[in-house]
């Protein structure tokens, strides 16, 4: 786990993470803006074929809005103005209540539509509308659900405000600060500074920031590695008996679950298991006697489990 500094890409963070664990194969799970930092889950070897676990997960930001300007990209990287708006005054001389502010965040939590804006990666017939951003033509978008699952006020100074954020994936907080700028009545807002604290159950105190991994020398920094099933954690693991191991291996299906099934790393350490639930589709973490991991599996309609993506070196 990264704490991404500043200034650079989510790329160029991976990079200099690949460099300083030798690593042959290495990707990132959920990508942050150069100018935001915080929580950047990085994968390294075969963790990689995981990594697509975190992408929908859940994220949480401690965010600082400008309130009553706007930005041409939403955030300081921008063309910075005077939010235009009939409502718009000198916002450094605005003294918001709470009573005032909370019904507001609050008329924004849940379910809500957001429209993404221009300068973002989403794609329009190959094309990232951020590339069209920069030739100065705007394209239509549609509207989409997303779901704020928490959003408050850490604080207010002037213009300035901090808020806390507990997302659904594809929330674009650019977007968010402007409509709360908007909403108080102060034209618009634009971010100033953005910090991803906590993405699915991973949160930043297990994080470490690049500076820190090259003064380490190697064997210290394999020692701030999580084991790759830890990107799995949210499926119930199975422990496969001796003779379905090697089947597995070779991409076949199987049948027989040995020690069990377990919903929880706490039910597995204990011995509890429950067989009864097993459900068409359901995923599986799966481990031979040993507790070694071996990959992800899935219930076909038989009954059986099949491999989807398996470690290698065995």
């Amino acid at each position: 786990m990264l704490d991404k500094p500043p200034h650079i890409s989510s790329n160029q963070a991976l990079q200099k993470a690949k460099r300083l664990f030798l690593a042959r194969k290495a990707g990132h799970t959920g990508t942050l803006d150069p100018m935001a930092t915080g929580l950047l889950p990085i994968c390294l070897g075969e963790a990689t074929k995981f990594s697509s676990e975190l992408l929908s997960a859940d994220k949480c930001y401690e965010a600082t809005l400008v309130l009553g300007y706007s930005s041409t990209t939403g955030d300081a990287e921008g063309e910075i103005s005077v939010a235009r708006d009939g409502q718009q005054r000198d916002v450094r001389d605005l003294h918001f209540e709470p009573g005032r502010i909370e019904p507001v965040l609050r008329s924004l939590t849940g379910a809500i539509m957001q429209t993404p804006p221009m300068y973002s990666a989403i794609k329009v017939r190959g094309k990232p509308l951020y590339a069209y951003a920069r030739e100065g033509v705007e394209l239509p978008r549609k509207p989409r659900e997303i779901h704020i699952h928490d959003l408050r006020m850490l604080g207010l100074a002037q213009n300035e405000m901090r808020i806390f954020v507990k997302c659904s994936s594809g929330t674009y907080i650019r977007t968010l600060g402007e409509d709360i700028g908007v909403a108080l009545g102060c034209g618009g807002a634009y971010l100033a500074a953005l910090r991803r604290v906590a993405l699915g159950d991973f949160d930043i105190s297990q994080s470490h920031a690049l500076d820190d991994l090259e003064e380490m020398i190697l064997s210290q920094r394999d020692a701030c590695l999580l084991p790759a099933d830890r990107l799995l954690h949210r499926y119930p693991a199975a422990v496969l008996a001796d003779g379905s191991v090697g089947a597995l291996l070779h991409g076949r299906k199987i049948r027989e679950i040995e020690a069990g099934l377990y919903r929880t790393n706490e039910e597995k350490d204990a011995g509890l298991a429950d067989f009864s639930n097993l459900e068409e589709g359901q995923r599986l973490r799966l481990y031979d006697g040993r507790n070694c991991f071996l990959g992800l599996g899935e219930v076909t309609p038989e009954m059986e489990i099949a491999p989807l993506r398996l470690v290698t070196g065995w």
